[in-house]
């Protein structure tokens, strides 16, 4: 499949998990199979011993190292991306970052990534915004056609089915009465089919062969995979975290407020139950990470809280995951899951 001037192999992106849940290691293996592995940019130097203190030189420097390391492993195949939040702080870094280091793509959200054409100009580096509208992914498209001459090498579709941050009401995501992800695949295909054939990609509650099926009928290019390839043997998380998405039920999900300024998906742990029930979760440290977030304000850290879920603090951690999660109850490899998800299908 030919995006942009590069070529991806096989029609499925691993998706980016932060903190440290998606790094170099899960990146790289998934590009070694001819897929696209993304790292997460959600604060990839959390492990460096400056993070608190100088969190925008550990985050760089991790960053750089993780995409060199993922790059490494791939061995010259699949592509490498980045997932950039544009609610972040260190986003215009993260973009450099990416593009210094030798990234392929830079895949996009938490926010409409109006500017991110003119962060990444002058490199040949593929630009994919996360949209869950026509309407947004339209928005987008006319306003970088209009200022940077350019579109989308492709867009990511996420559905309300998808883990961590949605871009949908909570109160609609609680209800069950959002659209369906092919539907949705539809209306974004309708609404920049103007703007030239670009490439969709369908993420949120894809599971199996047949949810990779019932989207490219739709119309997608590909998908978008991400809570599956947690319990693969390669993924960055400690095993703690692992275990916990595992054990994980479809009882146990909940939509949560996030600092972000969004809703998100996440298992119910004992700080989620705090949070749920409006107590604030005293967390001493701040990386001074979010635009929106006022930590004078807000009920928790989300860094302290995902830090502690990547490491496998079941009691103080935010474990991010898909609708889906309750059908995972066994570990895997890269290979293995990708054989599994692609298994009789013509691509």
């Amino acid at each position: 499949m030919k995006l942009g001037n590069k070529e991806l192999e096989i029609p499925i992106i691993q998706g980016g998990m932060g903190i440290g849940v998606s790094l170099g290691n899960l990146a790289g293996h998934v590009a070694s199979y001819g897929g696209m592995g993304t790292i997460s940019t959600a604060n990839p130097g959390f492990l460096e011993d400056d993070f608190w203190t100088n969190s925008k030189e550990a985050n760089k420097r991790a960053l750089k190292r993780e995409i060199l390391k993922a790059k490494e492993i791939s061995g010259g195949k699949g592509l490498i991306a980045i997932n950039a939040m544009v609610a972040t702080k260190d986003y215009s870094q993260a973009v450099n970052t990416a593009i210094e280091a030798g990234a392929d793509a830079i895949i996009s959200g938490a926010g409409l990534p109006l500017e991110l054409p003119a962060l990444a100009a002058n490199s040949d580096i593929l630009l994919a915004p996360i949209v869950s509208s026509g309407r947004g992914a339209k928005t987008i498209c006319k306003v970088w056609k209009k200022r940077y001459k350019r579109v989308p090498d492709f867009v990511v579709v996420e559905g309300s089915g998808a883990g961590g941050h949605l871009g949908f009401n909570k109160e609609a995501l609680e209800e069950n009465t959002t659209m369906s992800l092919p539907d949705i695949v539809k209306d974004v295909m309708s609404n920049i089919c103007e703007f030239g054939s670009i490439p969709v990609f369908a993420g949120g509650s894809i599971f199996d062969s047949e949810d990779i099926r019932s989207v490219m009928e739709a119309g997608a290019s590909g998908v978008q995979i991400a809570t599956r390839f947690i319990a693969t043997e390669e993924c960055d998380a400690s095993e703690g975290f692992k275990n916990v998405i595992l054990n994980g039920k479809a009882e146990d999900v909940v939509i949560i407020k996030s600092p972000v300024g969004m809703p998100g998906r996440a298992l119910k742990t004992p700080l989620i139950e705090k949070i749920l029930k409006g107590e604030s979760v005293q967390h001493k440290k701040c990386a001074d990470c979010l635009i929106p977030c006022r930590p004078g304000d807000t009920p928790y850290c989300i860094t302290t809280a995902l830090i502690e879920a990547v490491k496998g603090n079941y009691d103080e951690g935010l474990f991010f995951c898909g609708s889906d999660v309750g059908r995972i109850n066994k570990m895997t490899t890269v290979e293995a899951l990708l054989n599994q998800l692609l298994g009789g299908m013509i691509v």
